[in-house]
This record gives C-alpha cells, sequence and structure tokens, in this order.
C-alpha cells in the first residue's frame, strides 16, 4: 500500500534516501524490494550474517555489512553510505536492529537511521509491516498463520531548529511514531518506549514492556 507515494516523489527518491521498517520475517526485505521497483536499494546487515551460509544472497539483494568494533571498518562503512546516498542511492534500515518473526508492537528503534539522516542531509521514508488473516487454504492446508502487508508513508525530514542528538532523537522518534501508525497501532498504545536504550539488552524491552502482552499479534 501507499506506492502512489513514490510515484509522486521521484525527485526526493533521485536525491538518495533512507528508508525504515519494523523487521518480521527473515525474507520480508524481498517485499521491500518489490514494493519500491524500479528503484534498487541496499540494505544494512549484521556482519556475521554476511559471514554466514546466506553470504551470496544477501550480497545478491545488496547487503552492506555493518562493521563490528573497528574504527578502519567503521570509517569505510559510513563513506560507502554517504556514496551511496549522494549518488541516487536507496538505504533500507531495521531500526529495531533484530527479526522476531510474526511479532506486531513496534520495537524501539535505535538510532542510526536518523544519525545518517541528520549527518548527510537526506529524508527517512517510513514502511511498516502489519498482518492480515489468511484464507482457509493458506491456514488449513499450508499451516500460513499471517499474510503480511508493507504500507508505505510519507518522507519525514531532520528538523533544523535543532541540533545534535536532539536532532537525532526528535527524528528517531517521529520514525517509530509513523512506523506504528501505518502499522495500525497507536504510538500511545505501543507497548514499548520509541528509543531503544543502548545500555539494555534486547530481551530486557520484552520482559519489562511485554508482560501481560498475549501472542505476537
Amino acid at each position: 500500500k501507499g506506492r502512489k507515494n513514490l510515484r509522486k516523489q521521484k525527485d526526493i527518491i533521485n536525491s538518495g534516501v533512507i528508508s525504515v521498517s519494523n523487521h518480521i520475517h527473515m525474507f520480508d526485505y524481498l517485499a521491500v524490494m518489490y514494493a519500491i521497483r524500479p528503484v534498487k536499494s541496499n540494505v544494512l546487515v549484521w556482519t556475521k550474517n554476511m559471514q554466514g551460509k546466506n553470504y551470496s544472497s544477501i550480497r545478491l539483494v545488496g547487503g552492506i555489512p555493518i562493521p563490528d568494533e573497528s574504527l578502519k571498518g567503521t570509517k569505510a562503512y559510513i563513506n560507502t553510505l554517504e556514496n551511496r546516498l549522494n549518488n541516487k542511492g536507496w538505504i533500507h534500515i531495521y531500526s529495531e536492529g533484530s527479526m522476531w518473526e510474526g511479532y506486531a508492537p513496534i520495537r524501539p528503534f535505535k538510532k542510526g537511521a536518523s544519525f545518517f539522516s541528520c549527518k548527510f542531509d537526506k529524508p527517512i521514508l517510513p514502511l511498516a509491516f502489519s498482518y492480515r488473516k489468511p484464507n482457509w487454504i493458506r491456514r488449513v492446508i499450508f499451516h500460513q498463520f499471517a499474510c503480511y502487508t508493507l504500507t508505505i508513508g510519507d518522507f519525514l525530514y531532520p528538523n533544523k531548529e535543532l541540533t545534535g542528538k536532539e536532532q537525532v532523537n526528535d527524528l528517531t522518534k517521529r520514525c517509530h511514531d509513523e512506523v506504528c501508525k501505518l502499522a495500525g497501532i497507536d504510538p500511545n498504545e505501543n507497548i514499548y518506549p520509541p528509543l531503544f536504550d543502548n545500555n539494555k539488552r534486547v530481551d530486557y524491552y520484552a520482559n519489562e514492556y511485554g508482560k501481560g502482552y498475549k501472542g505476537s499479534w
């Protein structure tokens, strides 16, 4: 849903954009690629995933490894993103930082996408995966528990009246709120805070905020 938003924004897309979404399936990036066609995109992935059996497939779809704690690797990584974005590139980032299959609430967002948006002066396009009930054949014969809908939002921009961390935090929160809305969730009723706390383990959020939450969706 929302591909018409892209057709109206060709000039913006040609200037380089970043997109963010929730991450709910191992292959949901293929849906992103299909939704934004014919635009070619890259996606940020953990380095360890690039070293596994899916290396060739991830490279084929434009995977860019997020470096481990290496100053040289981080510098090359940032230069790669800058070059891509300044040459009509599209970078997709899973701001939740990990995949939780079939999970409906929108988890806290890490700040990387907003940091790059502010640093390189590029807009962010929120996308969101939501769920719908499969038909009888899919449920009974193929045991498919859900069908997915990908909804495309509108571009968001850094608030130039803010600076530094405030600008990044503000954009991250707005992106999180928008992804919630696109997924059919009231941001005020989502069970997680919008900003990820780097001092907390990812399972902290499930234990702390997911109490009393029944099921995935």
